[in-house]
């Protein structure tokens, strides 16, 4: 069996889906894992170290002969095109964003794993690549803050005067929010958070954070799943103007509001912004899909009416080496639960793993989201 690691297509991808140092638990009788030279060096991984891993430096595509393909991003229509049918893709495939391109696999007869939709369930928290990724874009938002803001996060009491702590403002207590709460209170910042989920109080306020609480009816705000819910619009608008004050009191805020497969909510107008202190800094972690702030630019670092509006779409992407490492260990996890004894693969739709990631097998889309959002087109 050939498992392949191309070079990332996207624009500014920096992270790869195997290192060298993880991709050793692949090597086993039958499988050969082959790199794309030059795959890994953005993440600080350089062809000789894939080589004394185990792994077969390539130097042309390998997408017509590889049975796996790890990526961390969705491929090109082309590469797409040249896979054969009955290969594996796997990666982080931003299912309701490349519609077009998961038709075109699936007509190629091409079996499409969406680490994204991997189920919240025990079995499959060694695979769950969303919240790796998000661990290192918590981390990185709060140095990413640091460095674009005027202030220092801790009080300093000197000869030349006492420096009151900067007050750092988390929206949405997930997995990056909660990175980014404790990795602010590291740092010394005064931090509050706030979450529609009245569930995650208590984890906030172990890591030392206040929870700010708005007088809203959010009892249905998460899921079976435990995402938050998307709420309706009357909810929204009344979250917007309890949480305005509490932004515009703040030297840091960093957004992480998402709702699965769809817009990011928008928590932070114009207006507010508008009234926020020179110096302030905002950073958006949901730029990606459209940003928690109304002025957020997605690639873009901006800055309105002396704020500054941080609109990265590849936060994680910006500490590369760690990042790479811990999205490896996710996909050589998914790896062994579809591998057989005899080097071969088991892709079964009864398991609740693959059910839950598979997108297509067979020559059509088999998962029901993708279906769905295909039919209302």
């Amino acid at each position: 069996m050939k498992i392949f690691v191309p070079n990332e297509s996207a624009t500014g991808e920096t992270r790869v889906a195997l290192v060298p140092g993880v991709l050793r638990r692949l090597i086993l009788p039958g499988i050969e894992v082959l790199i794309e030279s030059h795959a890994g060096v953005l993440s600080a991984h350089n062809d000789d170290a894939y080589s004394a891993a185990g792994a077969t430096i390539v130097f042309a595509d390998e997408w017509t002969n590889a049975d796996v393909v790890l990526t961390v991003g969705m491929p090109s229509e082309s590469q797409i095109r040249q896979m054969r049918s009955g290969a594996v893709l796997a990666g982080l495939l931003s299912p309701h964003r490349n519609i077009p391109l998961i038709a075109i696999a699936a007509q190629c007869g091409i079996i499409a794993l969406a680490l994204e939709y991997l189920p919240r369930i025990t079995r499959a928290q060694a695979m769950d690549a969303l919240s790796s990724q998000a661990n290192i874009a918590g981390y990185k938002s709060v140095i990413i803050a640091a460095e674009h803001s005027p202030r220092i996060f801790p009080m300093l009491m000197t000869a030349a005067g006492t420096i009151q702590p900067a007050k750092t403002l988390i929206i949405g207590a997930g997995v990056a929010g909660l990175q980014a709460i404790a990795t602010a209170r590291r740092l010394g910042a005064l931090v509050s958070a706030y979450d529609v989920r009245p569930a995650v109080k208590e984890q906030v306020q172990s890591l030392g954070a206040k929870f700010v609480e708005l007088p809203l009816e959010t009892a249905s705000a998460q899921d079976a799943g435990g995402y938050a819910r998307e709420l309706s619009p009357e909810q929204q608008q009344k979250q917007r103007d309890l949480m305005a004050r509490v932004v515009i009191d703040s030297d840091v805020v960093i957004t992480t509001a998402a709702i699965p497969g769809k817009p990011a909510p928008k928590l932070i107008p114009d207006d507010v912004v508008a009234r926020m202190h020179r110096g302030a800094v905002i950073v958006d972690l949901a730029a990606e899909s459209g940003g928690n702030c109304q002025s957020t630019e997605p690639g873009r670092i901006i800055e309105k009416n002396g704020v500054t509006i941080v609109g990265l779409t590849n936060v994680a992407g910006t500490a590369p080496f760690h990042a790479s490492q811990m999205y490896a260990n996710n996909l050589v996890n998914l790896m062994k639960l579809i591998l057989t004894a005899d080097a071969g693969l088991k892709i079964d739709p009864a398991d609740e793993i693959i059910a839950g990631i598979l997108l297509c097998q067979g020559g059509g889309i088999v998962h029901p989201r993708i279906k769905e959002v295909q039919n209302h087109a």
